[in-house]
């Protein structure tokens, strides 16, 4: 009868879990915003989602090839990565741009110095943890044509290849200027279809740039400055507008990456209903056995 006691209680904790979980899974959605910061201004948020190992495999450089020598910027690098992480691309061990990766390929132009450059490509999870590096692919820039005042390139960098805040609230992202001759006009295309931003500035470091997204996703921001001279640069990063984002909604140059999925978990429910009567029947038994023991017992003694 112990047993049998036993029984019944694990099947009732057992029922109470099912039942759990059915809740939950009934009416929470699924969902969530891939991220490498908290969820705050100028940071991505993470709903649903825990740490887990970093990247084990690399990204691939298929494009440009080894040795190539370029007179014009900004160049293609493209080539094959793991689905769903962000690449990240440095030349010279200097970040010049990021995208995402999709279909399990990523293409993206990005600016060179002048000389050799040696270009690779990693890869990093929403949690920012980076994954081996891909080929190293030597390339040269011969500034002559490109640069025919004399004065250094302007170049263009970031400390932050993704970025993100929540809809209706303001993100902030800072980005380094560098070379050329002031004045300086910068332009920002934010990938959501609105006017892109430009901003005129005298002085080469750091200037802010700041932006609205009306609704939740991935979106391609380019960035591109000109100085008095004509001399440009470029730079393609990765921003993000948490929360879940509709498979049906897309704008501008907007990644839907990332959808609402609701899970009613309906067999859970059919596997419970039956052990509550079990449980209920065993745990009867067990007290009409007792009850019978006691009154023998007292019986006894009587």
């Amino acid at each position: 009868m112990i047993r049998h006691s036993l029984i019944a209680r694990r099947l009732l904790t057992m029922c109470c879990l099912l039942a759990a979980v059915v809740v939950l899974g009934s009416s929470s959605p699924l969902a969530y915003a891939a991220t490498s910061d908290s969820p705050q201004d100028g940071a991505v948020g993470v709903e649903g989602k825990v740490p887990s190992n970093p990247p084990t495999q690399a990204a691939t450089i298929s494009s440009p090839r080894n040795g190539q020598t370029f007179t014009d910027m900004p160049i293609t690098v493209s080539g094959l990565c793991p689905k769903g992480l962000l690449v990240k691309i440095f030349a010279n061990n200097v970040f010049v741009g990021s995208v995402s990766c999709e279909n399990g390929s990523y293409s993206i132009q990005v600016d060179l110095f002048s000389g050799r450059n040696d270009i690779v490509a990693r890869v990093f999870d929403s949690f920012d943890q980076g994954g081996p590096d891909s080929n190293i692919v030597t390339v040269n820039f011969d500034d002559t044509q490109f640069n025919q005042t004399g004065a250094n390139l302007l170049n263009l960098t970031s400390n932050y290849a993704q970025r993100g805040a929540n809809p209706g609230q303001k993100l902030t992202w800072p980005v380094i200027l560098s070379g050329g001759t002031s004045p300086y006009a910068i332009s920002v295309d934010w990938g959501d279809g609105k006017t892109p931003d430009l901003i005129s500035t005298p002085f080469t470091g750091t200037v802010d740039l700041a932006h609205v997204y009306d609704s939740a996703g991935i979106y391609k921001v380019i960035v591109k400055a000109t100085d008095k001279n004509g001399l440009s640069a470029y730079l393609q990063l990765v921003a993000q507008a948490n929360g879940a984002v509709t498979t049906n909604s897309s704008s501008g140059n907007k990644d839907n990456g990332t959808s609402v999925i609701t899970k009613v978990l309906w067999a859970p429910a059919a596997i419970c209903i039956p052990l509550i009567f079990v449980a209920f029947w065993l745990g009867r038994r067990y007290e009409l056995a007792s009850l019978r023991k006691h009154l023998e017992e007292r019986d006894r003694e009587d």
